[in-house]
């Protein structure tokens, strides 16, 4: 006799909800164990340590021993129902409404997220178009003067305006009650590339540097900030110091100083190579993109809300989103967040179905040849994989790259002429 019961009471393609009962025998065998327990390991006054009456040990310890009931009644519950169902969840239960009264039977629902388990009917049979944009001079000239800005140098002006272009350092403090001016730190940017707003860089732009003026700013209406557009702020902007940047000449000395290149037009040559391999893995991504959302189409395939918003609270994280922000972010990267579910569903079902998963043979020959390219031993860099916990990562990487190699050979990829 168990003394555990469970019956689903809400369910769908990626969440299950189980309402538990945990029986008073049961409970109360868990209670005489936790006693004992506590018993052996207690040291109270005028008792040597292990032979206090249960009695005393359940006055002392009543709070401990009933909180250590119930957490062993869950767990051994959660141990009962995935031994007892063939669930395979994604992430740990979550435990509501418990109701937990002396001499009553305990009661909780556990909400479980499962991966949905998927069939999909047509993975193949569509008609694909690859189309690599053709890199042109201009493209070309534009990442070599990308490679002149990195390698600049900033020169202070004086007397002048600055413009875009200039890199310049500035106090703007809001004119609030409460704000004090003394407390807000100058700051650098570089005007005319967005990273402040236009009304603000056009004040900075009417300054000499050591100048200020105090002035009436509007966030315009698509401001990354929903709360701010359209909010006007009155500041005091003090223009600091003004640099304009020297770029070296385009020539083979700076060729040389950027790698192993012996001139300039070897240089070029790199530039235009990585340009196009980039439009190559472009075309190819899009392909991949455009063949999962013909699948997705043509199955059906959800995206799950609990699987969402446990991937959007992960982009939360990782973009260290304040609290108060989430729902905005949400709101704004909830179709990429369900496009990524979609995208994961239909890669994990086909690499279930075809026998595609990364194996270790794989993974050795993966490490081997990386450890080959980076002139290491492949033991080592597989240690360091693993001690870094990205051997997962390289294991899913081989499998995309399985699951993509069967399905586009399911479908027909024509080049169309850029």
């Amino acid at each position: 006799m168990t003394g555990i019961s469970y019956q689903t009471t809400a369910e769908d393609v990626a969440s299950k909800s189980l309402q538990v009962t945990v029986d008073v025998d049961r409970l109360e065998a868990t209670e005489r164990r936790a006693v004992r327990e506590y018993a052996r390991k207690a040291r109270l006054p005028g008792f040597r340590k292990g032979h206090a009456p249960e009695p005393v040990v359940r006055r002392r310890f009543e709070t401990e021993i009933r909180r250590s009931v119930l957490e062993d009644a869950l767990r051994e519950s959660w141990d009962t129902i995935l031994k007892e169902t063939e669930l395979k969840p994604t992430a740990d239960p979550q435990i509501r409404n418990v109701s937990f009264e002396t001499g009553k039977p305990l009661t909780f629902e556990v909400l479980i997220e499962v991966r949905p388990q998927l069939a999909l009917a047509t993975t193949g049979g569509f008609a694909l178009k690859r189309s690599v944009p053709a890199v042109t001079d201009e493209m070309v000239q534009e990442q070599l003067q990308q490679l002149r800005e990195q390698r600049g140098t900033w020169s202070p002006l004086s007397g002048v305006r600055p413009k875009p272009g200039n890199l310049v350092s500035v106090t703007v403090t809001t004119l609030e009650e409460g704000v004090d001016p003394a407390a807000t730190a100058p700051h650098d940017l570089v005007l005319g590339q967005g990273q402040a707003i236009p009304e603000l860089e056009e004040r900075i732009m009417a300054l000499e540097p050591g100048a200020a003026v105090e002035a009436e700013v509007r966030f315009p209406d698509d401001h990354a900030e929903a709360s701010h557009r359209g909010q006007t702020r009155r500041v005091r902007i003090a223009l600091h110091e003004v640099k304009e940047q020297i770029l070296p000449d385009l020539d083979d000395a700076l060729a040389r100083e950027l790698g192993d290149f012996d001139s300039l037009t070897t240089l070029r040559e790199r530039v235009r190579a990585d340009l196009t391999a980039d439009a190559a893995r472009q075309a190819d991504n899009e392909v991949k993109g455009e063949l999962l959302r013909r699948i997705g189409e043509a199955n059906h395939v959800p995206a799950p809300p609990s699987m969402v918003h446990r991937l959007l609270h992960a982009y939360g994280e990782s973009y260290r989103v304040e609290p108060a922000q989430f729902e905005t972010f949400a709101q704004s990267f909830r179709s990429v967040a369900e496009a990524q579910v979609k995208r994961e569903l239909i890669l994990d079902s086909v690499a279930a179905a075809q026998n595609l998963r990364a194996t270790e043979a794989d993974i050795d020959q993966r490490v081997a040849s990386l450890a080959g390219a980076r002139g290491v031993e492949p033991g080592k860099l597989y240690a360091s994989l693993q001690q870094n916990r990205r051997l997962g990562e390289l294991e899913h990487s081989i499998t995309e790259e399985k699951v993509f190699a069967w399905l586009l050979q399911q479908s027909t990829v024509t080049e169309d002429a850029a």
